[in-house]
């Protein structure tokens, strides 16, 4: 199996301003990202930044990194042109690693990459994890997946899916049966793939949800989904996310 991982680092969020360079136990957190992607099964593990601080901050740890516009609308077109620049082939298989997932599981990784490996069918691949609360699956920033009999995602939404009939007769009080699945926001691509979705139109769906992956859906490419038994570890989007990876990280290196 041979693939490359690619992490989209944007320096400039919203919510938590120089995110990737935030300190996690002596490290910037998008080098911890990389680090732990290199213990994945990758032939290489890249981080595709926005910014030369972030490029200088990779560089000075072993992290190779390549210098993206700072303009790219999304992480995909970041991704696209770290394809472009890597001069990879058509059919290479990349991994999108988000930046914010210093506890990301190498093995979540490898599976992702060998599932697309194996679907020929399938322009992309990602992962999901069975939900176990209510409060998890009302939640609209946990994005819910439906699947096929063959493992292809068939929606996701933010909105609680599948919905059984009688829901508002229970109140609440129980998940439906079969659990609903979390999606985790891991993906696989083929190159040539990747560097067609940006010129995609926008779906509907998507600008309703703010999920870019019904893009592909509604344009007719299919989406495999490994369905992992372990929820990921968390990500940093706060900093009440940061601080909270901070003590686990501490936790770690305390051991």
């Amino acid at each position: 199996m041979s693939f490359t991982v690619i992490v989209p680092a944007r320096l400039a969020s919203t919510r938590l301003p120089n995110k990737p360079l935030a300190d996690i136990g002596g490290l910037p957190m998008v080098v911890r990202v990389a680090q732990r992607a290199a213990q994945s099964a990758a032939g290489q593990v890249v981080v595709a930044a926005d910014s030369p601080l972030t490029v200088e901050a990779c560089e000075a740890h072993g992290v190779r990194a390549l210098l993206t516009r700072a303009d790219h609308p999304s992480g995909s077109d970041r991704l696209a042109q770290a394809c472009e620049l890597l001069g990879l082939a058509p059919d290479a298989v990349v991994v999108n690693v988000q930046g914010d997932e210093p506890l990301i599981d190498p093995a979540l990784i490898d599976a992702v990459a060998a599932l697309l490996q194996a679907r020929p069918q399938a322009a992309m691949s990602t992962a999901a994890h069975a939900i176990d609360s209510v409060a998890e699956f009302t939640n609209p920033n946990v994005v819910k997946v439906v699947t096929d009999a063959g493992g292809m995602a068939l929606y996701f939404s933010r909105a609680p899916i599948p919905w059984w009939r009688d829901g508002f007769a229970q109140g609440m009080k129980d998940l439906p049966e079969p659990g609903p699945l979390r999606h985790i926001g891991i993906y696989g691509y083929r190159a040539d793939f990747l560097r067609q979705f940006p010129s995609l139109a926008q779906a509907p769906a998507e600008i309703t949800e703010a999920l870019e992956q019904l893009r592909a859906l509604w344009h007719g490419f299919r989406i495999a989904v490994h369905v992992t038994a372990q929820a990921p570890g968390p990500g940093v989007d706060t900093p009440e996310d940061l601080e909270r990876v901070r003590a686990l990280v501490g936790a770690q290196q305390g051991r």
